[in-house]
């Protein structure tokens, strides 16, 4: 694994060295936003990870991880920072982050997030076009509604939903091979995000937010809110 790290704290990094060292992987360190954007930007291909400061030097790590966002939907991005608050969180994920890790933290958790992460989106590299595409294509099929695993794409009343991150695809195919059915936050962290957050739920309805925004630009909502329960896939309503 090639895992860019834009972090200010030149101590944090050095510790996080030692541990990629000992899981084999190649580790590249920033200490500053702009050269940590214009590394990815030299070559986006090479990395399999970044691991993002929220607090740096000449430019902000929300703005690197948006710039970020424009060049590459699939890398993986996990956001480190000392802030706490929900609104920062919020704000990260939103920005196209798919985890967050907040300071201090143990080397150990950090690690294995970086895993867990990395396990799900090993298949998420850039979708071919297939010429071929037919019903037979798709892993998930509805009345309005189907998703292919291969292209990673998702279609609502034949109309492709662009842009989706693979958290996201991930949070969309959960839900709709098991339409109707509800999901609690807890049991999408663990299905999605391979691990439990303890508790923290804000990542869920963050990425939830964004996958209704990008389903909307193509047609009804299919992603329904119980309330005091959690979400489920419905597409029951649509055309009606």
């Amino acid at each position: 694994m090639n895992i860019l790290m834009i972090e200010d704290n030149e101590s944090v990094s050095e510790m996080m060295q030692m541990f990629f060292l000992n899981e084999g992987w190649e580790a590249e360190f920033k200490y500053d936003g702009k050269e940590g954007l214009d590394a990815f930007k030299s070559d986006p291909e090479k990395w399999d990870m970044i691991t993002l400061d929220l607090n740096l030097p000449s430019m902000d790590g929300m703005e690197v991880g948006r710039q970020i966002r424009k060049i590459s939907k699939t890398v993986p991005i996990i956001m480190l920072t000392a802030r706490d608050s929900e609104s920062d969180q919020v704000i990260g994920l939103e920005m196209g982050a798919d985890d967050y890790v907040t300071k201090p933290f143990s080397p150990l958790t950090l690690i294995a997030r970086i895993k867990a992460l990395y396990r799900r989106s090993e298949l998420t590299a850039e979708p071919q076009k297939d010429s071929e595409s037919n019903d037979e294509n798709f892993d998930v099929q509805t009345a309005h509604f189907k998703m292919n695993l291969k292209t990673r794409e998702a279609y609502l009343a034949d109309k492709l939903i662009e842009g989706l991150t693979p958290k996201e695809f991930d949070l969309l195919y959960t839900m709709a091979k098991k339409p109707r059915q509800v999901f609690t936050r807890e049991q999408l962290l663990e299905l999605v995000w391979d691990y439990q957050y303890f508790g923290d739920e804000r990542t869920v309805d963050a990425h939830i937010k964004k996958l209704r925004q990008k389903i909307e630009k193509v047609g009804e909502q299919v992603i329904q809110t119980v309330w005091g329960v959690g979400y489920k896939f419905d597409d029951t309503e649509v055309g009606q």
